[in-house]
């Protein structure tokens, strides 16, 4: 099968094409022809040598796929070959075939094209394990998502909308913060300009969000404990400006505040499987429904990985970035 894999840790350059052979599902996994894969920052820090794959896991990157079922593993039920698939993987999705544990996967929404589809996985899980889980996000409170125009936070401004939040979002140009506000966002905040802190408690009359998500860590930890009302939650999910901060204590137990984060490769398949099914049953809906949907940039043919990652490190993109094997034209798309 071709693929492609990371010659050593470097630059995009380092992502070349390969072949390697098809793997063989175990027990309790599928075989997944590829049509789509998603591009995620974590892949961007394995290439770099920053994100090592977890024991047992491909080499290979790429952590969400969407395709048809090619081949059954033992003890697999509720599948068949032929089925429309996408699933959250903790490695090999820049190939023509990839495995995948059972509980990790998920039926393609219906009406759904496989290049979306390939959108959804790594982003969707990972909202709704930190927002809904962690977060305890309940319909009429506030949260700010950080980086929103990213593919995390449009899916973010999406999914809070949908259950009913006060959604805030901070992006860095101006054509990122209208795609926050027509994703749903009630104000998007140019960070480059406004003091997020000082423009969520003027928003929610000097009260604070119930919630931050934020991926950028660092200095930001500080001010997101600013911004937060009392009994605000902090989800943590990335450390784009540094994995050290400073706080001081007294707001934090003066508001009761909670500080959490957590990060999804490194989970179990039972974790995972209970974080898909809830997504079954609280979120494949609105997606049937169009309520909420993937935003996608662009595409690129696998060969092209590298040219998806530069785009990525450019920063200009707004939502998800997906690589195509090329299955997702002719039949394999009228399944």
């Amino acid at each position: 099968m071709r693929v492609v894999e990371i010659r050593e840790p470097g630059g995009p350059d380092v992502l070349v094409a390969a072949e390697r052979p098809t793997p063989v599902p175990g027990r309790g996994e599928l075989l997944i022809k590829v049509a789509a894969a998603g591009v995620n920052r974590p892949d961007v820090l394995q290439r770099m040598g920053q994100y090592p794959p977890p024991p047992g896991a491909s080499d290979i990157p790429g952590l969400e796929v969407a395709g048809v079922v090619d081949r059954v593993g033992a003890g697999v039920h509720g599948w068949e070959k032929g089925d429309r698939v996408c699933a959250l993987v903790s490695g090999g999705g820049y190939a023509e075939y990839c495995t995948a544990p059972v509980p990790q996967c998920l039926p393609v929404p219906k009406g759904m094209d496989f290049i979306a589809a390939a959108a959804i996985p790594e982003t969707f899980f990972t909202v709704w394990t930190n927002v809904f889980e962690r977060g305890r996000l309940q319909a009429g409170e506030s949260i700010l998502v950080h980086g929103g125009s990213s593919g995390i936070g449009t899916t973010a401004i999406q999914l809070a909308r949908a259950f009913g939040a006060r959604v805030f979002a901070t992006a860095g140009s101006a054509r990122k913060c209208e795609a926050c506000e027509r994703l749903g966002a009630e104000r998007a905040i140019n960070y480059r300009d406004v003091d997020f802190v000082a423009a969520v408690r003027e928003a929610t009359d000097g009260k604070g969000v119930n919630l931050v998500l934020d991926i950028v860590g660092g200095e930001y930890v500080k001010r997101n404990i600013d911004a937060l009302a009392v009994d605000g939650r902090l989800v943590q999910i990335g450390t784009l400006g540094g994995a050290k901060a400073e706080i001081n204590m007294i707001p934090v137990l003066q508001r009761r505040l909670t500080i959490t984060g957590s990060t999804l490769r490194a989970r179990g398949v039972a974790e995972k499987g209970a974080i898909a099914a809830a997504l079954r049953e609280r979120v494949w809906p609105l997606l049937e429904l169009r309520r909420v949907a993937p935003v996608i940039e662009a595409t690129f043919p696998l060969e092209r990985a590298a040219e998806a990652h530069r785009v990525m490190e450019g920063g200009g993109h707004i939502g998800k970035l997906v690589l195509t094997t090329g299955a997702e034209r002719g039949t394999i798309a009228g399944l």
